[in-house]
């Protein structure tokens, strides 16, 4: 079976080209639901953003994406008061399973120069500084990917929801109505769920719960805005609910081991490990309930990492690609750069 990288950095990234001049740069963080484009001034520390509708191909088609990606690109590149042409590098890193459609038709659009990406690369740059380390992404789905200190690249997860998902929203809304129902027919142990999920979908009662998940169907951002109420009881001490947030965790920990053993990450030589392992996404807002387990599974793989919850917005994580694609990721500061897009978002 093939073992070579699910998702590689693209040339542009492991070998930049320096731009001693460069002074303006582009990221972009293009989603399901919105996008965010942003020109930073290197040398005045000034940020321009712009916001822009949904540009997940997967959700909206290619054309339709790049359409939006392009239009956030041109709002920021307008209100920054400078041309497409100053800008030293850009960075898009954009949801969706299919990056090299969208890079085509970029390319195709008169933007050869402009390097796409997963949006999970992007989350991995802010993440780690765009350094050694891995991004751990837990939303409405789940993804786990990493770079190791000589550049290999691994993912693991991001299969959807079908045949994924481990540890996100969806799968923890999911589990918790399954559980709701084994408590109704006594094959499993009783929950608070049971009451909480036909409330919260305006059910009837479990049972009916359940014709609604196929009849209507139930949408994964639906099903996954239950986790909040799981959360909630969680935090209340019903125990079903503690013990999946546990297994959740559990099934992102045997992701991260796979990134940390295939990137290499755990061997340093001379000593104990040291990376980041930043957190990324709504369901970490459960804080310590889902954060302590996932960071005991990690630790066990690797003592010394570094386990957080990342706070920088995610469009930071392309511009600090794009400060690397031209030489200049050294100047760029991460602390620096979430205050400039905390103050502007």
């Amino acid at each position: 079976m093939r073992r070579d990288p699910l998702v590689q950095l693209p040339a542009a990234l492991t070998r930049p080209q320096p731009r001693p001049d460069a002074r303006f740069i582009l990221g972009i963080d293009g989603g399901a639901t919105k996008t965010l484009a942003a020109v930073l001034d290197l040398q005045r520390s000034t940020l321009h953003v712009a916001h822009g509708g949904p540009s997940n191909e997967d959700a909206i088609g290619a054309r339709a994406a790049v359409q939006a990606l392009m239009q956030s690109a041109d709002a920021a590149i307008e209100r920054a008061g400078i041309a497409a042409a100053d800008l030293a590098a850009a960075v898009l890193a954009v949801a969706g399973t299919d990056t090299d459609a969208i890079a085509a038709q970029v390319s195709g659009a008169g933007r050869e120069s402009w390097i796409v990406v997963n949006d999970v690369v992007g989350a991995w740059a802010t993440a780690t500084g765009a350094g050694p380390g891995i991004a751990v992404i837990s939303g409405t789905g789940s993804n786990v990917f990493g770079v190791g200190p000589d550049g290999r690249a691994w993912r693991a997860g991001g299969w959807g929801h079908l045949l994924g998902d481990e540890g996100s929203g969806y799968w923890l809304g999911l589990q918790s109505i399954r559980a709701a129902l084994r408590d109704r027919e006594s094959s499993g142990p009783k929950t608070a769920l049971s009451a909480a999920a036909p409330e919260f979908f305006h059910a009837r009662s479990v049972e009916a719960l359940a014709n609604l998940v196929y009849s209507k169907p139930l949408t994964k951002g639906e099903v996954a805005a239950f986790a909040v109420e799981t959360a909630k009881l969680a935090e209340r001490g019903d125990e079903v609910a503690r013990e999946l947030y546990r297994q959740g965790a559990r099934e992102l920990g045997v992701q991260v081991a796979a990134v940390i053993r295939e990137t290499g990450l755990a061997t340093a030589p001379g000593g104990e490990a040291s990376f980041p392992v930043g957190l990324i996404g709504s369901v970490f807002k459960a804080g310590e309930l889902f954060v302590a387990p996932l960071a005991e599974a990690v630790h066990a793989q690797a003592p010394g990492a570094d386990v957080s919850i990342v706070e920088m917005a995610p469009v930071g994580g392309s511009l600090l690609l794009a400060a690397r694609a031209c030489g200049h990721a050294e100047e760029l500061k991460t602390a620096e750069l979430a205050r400039l897009i905390e103050a502007q978002l």
